[in-house]
């Protein structure tokens, strides 16, 4: 039954880590949005 249970969690584990990966790219784009956004406005003035 051990083996069974170790086998379970793998597809879980790559899920979560895709998750990581699309909120760590999300959180990149945001930054790079942001930044885009105050150059922007600096140079509008």
């Amino acid at each position: 039954m051990t083996g069974r249970e170790r086998r379970r969690p793998s597809p879980e584990k790559k899920r979560e880590r895709y998750v990581w990966y699309r909120l760590g790219y999300s959180l990149l784009g945001i930054h790079i949005v942001a930044f885009a956004m105050i150059c922007a406005v600096r140079h509008a003035k």
